[in-house]
């Protein structure tokens, strides 16, 4: 019967999908509208737990919670579920308030914990064993798991199922009041040990757990289990959407049940469900997240190499285009996995529309010009971002000694190589047309300085700047460059499937060697010396870039949020 209503109940979504442009979720808020369920209102919620940072699976969840009570003018509550005190910290709290801030979704004054209701809901767990819906069982946690059984066959009814509600009662005030040690008793509600869904065959209400819990202190040593917390708490709240990922759908029915027992009014929340987000070439597991910050295999959870909110907040990555990247992947009924360099292109795309262009020099070289003027120092002129007509323009001071990036001169290049070579011409970028003449090396045969001559006429912009070269070098100015230190981060791991591992193997093999390379030398135009943290920029020919929180007036430290292109693009290859 389960299956069959499932199936239908999908058959009538996508009936109501069909009918219009909307999501399937919407499609079904728009019915219960239509119908007037719930006074015709939109509640939704982001219920996390506190127990790890936010990843960009949770942030498509905000966006589409909150998304969702914006278009229906409607309200968005933030509510932790805060039943499990031995995971959960005050830091994690702080950090998940602090991206749900980040990404634009407003609770107003709707924050709420799980724990504003442990009151609330012993009292009905007391009510649900009176009306003998709910048992106090003294088997451990593993037998109660064997005696579950197996979807395909009954599960064992336990020997205490038939207690006595006032034995009961008596047993779950006792529990409450700490006479019980860890794992002794639990209390179960008392559904069906014959269901083919395992969710319903007398699930856990309540365990002991002697804890410290981060808001109500040692109040409380019994805890409620999520199934039983969750929709209740819908229920006190107002949802009337509750808008959750696909792994709950079995979960569904024992939410249902559950609300049941407690309902007293025409009001009730729904339950839907929509495919998670999964990435490749991404871990999303909050466990295995956590086993990557305390092995130090990342430097925290804010590590630009992690799908953290915080990481790609560090990383570079804006509001906006995780906003743009949620809807381009839409909502789904199945999972799917959703390739990266999608999320990539969402970033490059915003960042190539507002971040200013500069010139930054990673892995410099000397680059002297023998004909102009020694003491020379000219201010030419150069647009701060072509894509913005409001971004205006800049000067870079000019002058006989140069840095350009050791890869744009080869000292015998290949054919189709527009870079500078010995003989061959370049145009310096919003400068003059260079010519290379000469070069030094080092007692280890390094290329140490390059020697050139330029066209006075070829002055950008200028009377003779329609002399044409194929090709154009950025550079940075000796004197009057800026040091920085530049973090260049890559995917975290080498192959689409991190997860995909031959037997006794672990995913930490799958880790690229190569997702951080750190770069001291790199020398940037002068007015980089004014760079915030948080402010981003367009290295140009390399990158896009951010200025790291970890920079001083003393160091400048930036993160490479992307590449300008898709360097791990089959094309690219």
């Amino acid at each position: 019967m389960h299956t069959l209503f499932m199936l239908t109940e999908e058959k009538n979504q996508e009936n109501l999908e069909t009918r219009s442009s909307v999501n399937f979720i919407e499609a079904i808020i728009n019915e219960d509208l239509r119908l007037g369920k719930n006074n015709s209102r939109v509640h939704t919620r982001f219920p996390p737990e506190p127990n790890g940072y936010l990843h960009i699976g949770h942030a498509k969840s905000i966006l589409l919670n909150y998304g969702i009570a914006c278009k229906y003018n409607g309200k968005f509550n933030l509510r932790f579920d805060d039943t499990n005190p031995i995971k959960e910290e005050q830091e994690y709290v702080d950090s998940i308030m602090e991206d749900v801030r980040w990404l634009g979704a407003d609770w107003e004054d709707r924050l709420f914990y799980a724990s504003d209701y442990f009151d609330q809901l012993y009292d009905w767990a007391e009510k649900m064993i009176l009306d003998g819906k709910a048992y106090v069982d003294d088997q451990s946690a593993e037998v109660i798991a064997e005696q579950r059984g197996v979807p395909t066959a009954p599960g064992i009814e336990s020997p205490y199922r038939n207690r006595l509600p006032e034995e009961n009662l008596d047993l779950f005030r006792r529990m409450k009041a700490g006479e019980f040690q860890n794992g002794e008793r639990v209390l179960r509600a008392k559904i069906d040990m014959a269901s083919p869904n395992m969710h319903m065959r007398d699930p856990v209400m309540y365990r002991i757990l002697h804890a410290y819990h981060h808001r109500t202190g040692n109040q409380w040593c019994i805890y409620p289990m999520y199934d039983w917390a969750h929709g209740e708490s819908d229920y006190l709240e107002g949802i009337t959407h509750s808008i959750c990922t696909l792994e709950f759908e079995v979960h569904r029915p024992l939410y249902d049940w559950f609300v049941d027992q407690i309902q007293e009014t025409d009001y009730r929340p729904r339950q839907i469900e929509f495919a998670r987000l999964n990435l490749s070439y991404t871990i999303m597991s909050k466990r295995k997240l956590l086993e990557l910050v305390k092995e130090g295999y990342v430097n925290g959870w804010d590590d630009p190499r992690m799908p953290t909110i915080s990481g790609l907040r560090r990383r570079g990555y804006t509001p906006e285009a995780i906003k743009v990247f949620a809807e381009k992947v839409g909502v789904a009924k199945r999972d799917n996995v959703i390739d990266v360099s999608l999320l990539e292109f969402s970033i490059r795309e915003n960042l190539n529309k507002t971040a200013k262009r500069v010139m930054a020099v990673l892995n410099p070289v000397k680059l002297t010009i023998t004909n102009y003027p020694q003491d020379l120092t000219e201010d030419l002129i150069t647009e701060n971002n072509p894509e913005d007509p409001d971004a205006g323009m800049r000067t870079i001071p000019f002058s006989k000694e140069l840095f350009i990036e050791r890869d744009d001169f080869m000292i015998s290049p290949p054919k189709k190589y527009f870079r500078l070579s010995p003989g061959k011409e370049v145009r310096l970028k919003s400068a003059y047309i260079i010519k290379c003449n000469d070069y030094r090396l080092d007692e280890r045969g390094e290329v140490v300085e390059i020697f050139c001559t330029y066209d006075p006429e070829s002055k950008s912009g200028g009377a003779g700047s329609n002399r044409k070269v194929k090709g154009t070098l950025h550079w940075v100015t000796v004197a009057h460059a800026i040091d920085a230190e530049v973090r260049l981060f890559d995917r975290l791991f080498k192959v689409e499937n991190p997860e995909d591992v031959a037997e006794g193997e672990d995913y930490k093999t799958n880790i690229n060697p190569d997702s951080l390379k750190v770069l001291n030398q790199c020398k940037l135009e002068p007015i980089m010396a004014n760079a915030i943290p948080g402010e981003k920029f367009q290295f140009q020919r390399i990158g896009y870039f951010t200025v790291d929180p970890d920079t001083t007036p003393d160091k400048l430290i930036f993160n490479r949020t992307v590449p300008l292109k898709d360097s791990w693009s089959k094309s690219a290859l």
